[in-house]
């Protein structure tokens, strides 16, 4: 953190911009690190330096006018701490519960307005990718220290804290299949020479494994649908001639994800599918398919039926829940947060997220990895809501103005007889 404030405050007005980026990319990738070895300042302490990162950059640097969208978002956010103020139950802890639900909307809000149209180039771009994938790097290598045996920690077909680093399996999840979208990005982009082809492909592997053995789905659907969405926006860019080394790059990384799919079945004992054939330990199918998510989320639009213009205030969709079942049990997906505790201004903000990105980019087409981006925030705070900085960070991200360094002229010095 002192690191990068230095940087940042010490930056030329020409440097700032890619310093507090760097900053946002690097607390992205290690957030769940901290969290898992309770080595932060908090817990959601990765959300809360994003935003002050962010702010310090606004202050220097100002904002695209063009982004006043975002700044709308986040005022239609004010009504539901009102609301909440009346409506949560006096056992309810008001300031704690309001941060935690509106830390990740904030966050969002706020790299989204400092991002829209601040131009960087190609190469910066890829910078930033590789300052989120380092510290998931050190969170794949911790996983295997914590856990070095798989077949000791096994407890049926549900979610596995203890093959997690000990925490959330769906966090965990979701950080380790960002790092894999980044590993394959650097493995198609940016991997010159067969020693870094095979050194990519070796961290794929092990992203992979450790991503799928938490037995959450999540991540690594999400990864999935990510890594799609990049070699969709490749595949239309490049030339014909150019695209026979990327359909090799394609067979080489299916055929490693095939393999780790195997190993990953063989250490679980065959438990690792039957998770994703959505059966129990002994074979049997579950009823739900979303691990009952649907069932909170049909939750939220009552709550959303019952109170459709303001809502029913931040954080009163979890409190109810402990009123009427004691469970402590989280929004697990934002859109339908957005609904039930914002109201009508919560379709507003959906409205804003969703379509002034695509505005965006109808005029301007030169980000390669925005569908990504935008693909893996989508993905995530549909199984997750904005626990974690990424989403949030990541959908700021497909707001950049990318710019391609030309290529320098070199002119032939004409001799004179």
């Amino acid at each position: 953190m002192g690191y990068f404030l230095y940087r940042i405050v010490m930056s030329t007005s020409k440097q700032l911009t890619m310093n507090v980026l760097l900053a946002c990319a690097y607390f992205t990738g290690v957030e769940i690190l901290f969290r898992m070895t309770k080595g932060g300042l908090a817990y959601e302490a990765s959300k809360y330096l994003v935003i002050v990162f962010v702010l310090i950059g606004m202050f220097y640097k100002g904002v695209s006018g063009k982004g006043y969208a975002y700044f709308i978002y986040l005022v239609l956010l004010v009504p539901a701490i009102v609301v909440a103020s009346v409506t949560l139950t006096l056992d309810a802890k008001f300031r704690s519960n309001i941060t935690f639900v509106l830390s990740g909307p904030v966050c969002l809000g706020l790299a989204a307005l400092f991002c829209y149209d601040r131009k960087v180039t190609y190469q910066q771009l890829h910078k930033l990718v590789l300052y989120i994938l380092l510290p998931i790097i050190s969170t794949t290598t911790y996983l295997f220290l914590y856990t070095p045996s798989i077949k000791d920690r096994l407890s049926g077909t549900a979610s596995n804290a203890a093959l997690s680093g000990g925490f959330g399996p769906n966090q965990v999840s979701t950080i380790l299949g960002l790092g894999i979208f980044c590993v394959v990005v650097r493995l198609v982009l940016k991997s010159p020479n067969i020693f870094l082809k095979i050194l990519n492909l070796v961290l794929l592997a092990a992203m992979t494994f450790r991503a799928i053995v938490t037995f959450s789905r999540g991540g690594v659907l999400a990864a999935a649908l990510v890594v799609a969405a990049f070699f969709g926006t490749v595949v239309l860019r490049l030339k014909v001639k150019r695209l026979i080394p990327l359909f090799g790059s394609i067979f080489l990384l299916v055929s490693i994800l095939g393999v780790t799919w195997v190993v990953s079945s063989n250490q679980t004992r065959g438990l690792i599918d039957k998770r994703y054939a959505n059966q129990d330990a002994l074979g049997r199918e579950k009823n739900d398919l979303t691990t009952g998510r649907l069932q909170l989320f049909l939750q939220e639009v009552d709550g959303f039926l019952e109170s459709p213009f303001l809502g029913i205030g931040a954080s009163r969709v979890k409190n109810k829940r402990v009123q009427e079942t004691g469970q402590q049990l989280p929004s697990h997906n934002e859109l339908g947060r957005l609904l039930s505790e914002h109201g009508l201004l919560g379709i507003i903000c959906i409205f804003i997220l969703v379509f002034k990105p695509l505005v965006y980019r109808a005029n301007n087409r030169r980000n390669i990895f925005f569908f990504s981006f935008l693909a893996f925030w989508f993905a995530t705070i549909n199984h997750s809501g904005i626990r974690i900085a990424a989403p949030a960070v990541l959908y700021a991200l497909a707001l950049l103005n990318v710019t391609y360094e030309k290529p320098p002229i070199h002119r032939k010095q004409l001799k004179h007889s």
